[in-house]
């Protein structure tokens, strides 16, 4: 608390000089590098050093706590307790996923054995939220899964993690959007595309212009911006009524179900029920919102493992049991894919219901939107504070509390997306770039456990990445060998003897660093398990999400090269006061 009123203070004398509403060049690209004409050259013709330099770069827990805080100016106000992050967990999950996905998966994916892809994803999502608690709890700020990265595994991974986070919540954004307009269509004229306008002359996934989502997704970003606590208020109140439609929906959909539309269970075979479980993992993002939230909440100590582990535990059950109450009301080959519920309490008879799903779905989906935007904004908000995109969308406003440009830059590119892309091609993306990021959360917390600086000895450093290669590249193995038709139990026994061996190599090494306040049990076979489970489900997303992964990445990178590289290199290496005053000179 002492130290946030010291960051006030000194963010109040320096807002009394400067007006947050500015746009300076200076304002954007206050580093030396890009000064003038001259000084870019020089800093391109030093990009191969500079590379070298970043690549082994780390952060601290303290730059991260202190220092990359004071490029906001104003504070975030710590006004979030753990009942508050509780159901901001929950608004921004459910709705984002059962609402949008289930629908689609038990249509083509895996049938009524959507319950199970449930299963697997929750299972993975609780050993993802184990890791980001523990790191919820040691680095509360704003940047959640960037600043972890970027303290364990360096500056260059951190950036390719922020730009598939930027990823993730530009997507994950749109296709709430797009699936907000698909419910509203239904109601309306009973056509998931009524509000749509066809462009025969788009590629496929790419020719339905959507400018409802648009429109839905400036309303909820434009309220996210007002306040935190306001937001926070609103979301519990439309949270409430999730949770009325939620047991209506299971009451109801168990009340006319019928076994018989179980079977067959398993219509696409095992292999449906992996690659929809690497789907419907879309369900489950959001869980990060509350660690993400940390900078803003009274005590992390308490309250973001309450608020991680509670909701994520009871949306689980939530999930399996609505995907159930579904496949059980209507016949898989009958779903529709769009929107699912509203269409099956019509299929069943009971039309007044039909719009009742609708509306509620509507209020879960709008939920999500209005908790994604302050959890993408923060993101952005620290990566500008690393200065690896401009600095100006860090700024935080002096009277809201909320970092209005970042929500801004988010709003944008999302609503773009949206006006343009299918949900198809927006879930398959967003599963990848989320499980990508959960992998590398899971590697930085054993990093964080086994390696400190200066501390663990070389021997055991290398014991430590010897052990680490053996559990990813086994892991990656069993997903190939599922993912190409392999069968028979060699290959697996030999790739889980792989894993098996090097996890209980770095159980046997010893632990450089303790978890302060609370931890993740049994280290490392938890985020061993939570590694292979997220390359497994990785791996069964096919080959255009690889496609699609690969082509951003590749843009990130010249990105990186040409822009973000230099801007932190100056940052590290030059005072930034010194910058700007060369800049202005």
């Amino acid at each position: 608390m002492e130290e946030a009123h010291q960051l006030e203070s000194r963010s109040d004398d320096l807002s009394q000089r400067r007006s947050y509403w500015r746009w300076r060049k200076q304002d954007f690209f206050p580093e030396f590098s890009f000064q003038s004409f001259s000084t870019y050259k020089s800093a391109l013709s030093a990009t191969c050093p500079r590379l070298a330099d970043r690549l082994l770069s780390r952060s601290s827990d303290a730059y991260e706590l202190d220092a990359a805080r004071r490029e906001s100016e104003n504070p975030m106000r710590r006004c979030l307790t753990w009942w508050d992050l509780l159901w901001l967990s929950f608004g921004s999950v459910v709705g984002s996923g059962v609402f949008v996905i289930t629908g689609q998966e038990a249509r083509v994916g895996a049938g009524p054995a959507v319950v199970l892809s449930y299963v697997i994803s929750g299972v993975s999502a609780l050993l993802s939220v184990l890791c980001y608690a523990e790191f919820g709890v040691e680095i509360p700020v704003a940047g959640g899964s960037f600043s972890y990265l970027r303290v364990e595994l360096g500056d260059f991974i951190a950036f390719i993690a922020a730009g598939n986070i930027l990823l993730e919540a530009m997507v994950g954004a749109a296709g709430l959007g797009r699936s907000w307009s698909s419910y509203l269509a239904s109601l309306v004229k009973n056509d998931s595309d009524y509000f749509r306008i066809k462009v025969d002359s788009f590629a496929k996934g790419f020719d339905l212009l959507d400018p409802v989502a648009v429109a839905v997704l400036l309303v909820a970003n434009g309220i996210a911006m007002t306040g935190t606590k306001r937001t926070s208020w609103l979301n519990l109140i439309t949270s409430m009524v999730t949770v009325c439609i939620i047991v209506f929906i299971v009451v109801v959909g168990f009340t006319h179900s019928k076994t018989s539309n179980l079977v067959p269970f398993f219509p696409y075979g095992a292999k449906g029920v992996v690659q929809s479980a690497a789907v419907v993992y879309w369900s489950y993002t959001g869980f990060d919102m509350v660690a993400n939230m940390a900078e803003e909440t009274e005590k992390p100590s308490r309250d973001i493992p309450i608020g991680l582990v509670g909701s994520m535990s009871m949306i689980t059950v939530v999930y399996c049991l609505m995907a159930l109450a579904l496949t059980m009301m209507v016949k898989y080959t009958e779903i529709d894919a769009n929107a699912a519920y509203s269409v099956a309490f019509a299929q069943i008879g009971m039309k007044w219901a039909k719009y009742l799903v609708g509306i509620c779905a509507l209020k879960g989906m709008t939920t999500s939107l209005l908790v994604g935007s302050l959890g993408q904004a923060r993101y952005t908000t620290q990566i500008a504070r690393s200065h690896m995109i401009p600095p100006w969308f860090a700024l935080v406003h002096p009277k809201t509390g909320t970092p209005i440009y970042a929500t801004l830059l988010v709003t944008i590119l999302s609503a773009i997306i949206s006006f343009f892309t299918s949900l198809e091609v927006l879930s398959s993306v967003f599963s990848f770039a989320t499980l990508f990021i959960f992998m590398l959360v899971a590697v930085a917390l054993l990093v964080r456990r086994y390696y400190v600086k200066d501390v663990t000895p070389e021997a055991g450093l290398l014991k430590f990445l010897g052990f680490l290669f053996l559990i990813i590249a086994s892991s990656i193995g069993v997903s190939a060998l599922w993912n190409s038709g392999v069968k028979g139990w060699i290959a697996y026994t030999v790739t889980g003897v792989i894993w098996f061996i090097g996890t209980l190599g770095l159980a046997l090494l010893p632990k450089y660093r303790v978890p302060k306040v609370w931890g993740v049990p049994l280290v490392p076979w938890l985020p061993s398990f939570s590694i292979a489970m997220n390359l497994f489900l990785i791996g069964s997303l096919g080959y255009v999400a690889f496609l699609r992964f690969i082509i951003c990445t590749m843009v990130m990178l010249l990105y990186y090269l040409f822009v973000g590289l230099h801007a932190t290199y100056d940052v590290a290496h030059q005072p930034l006061e010194e910058a700007k005053f060369e800049g202005e000179r």
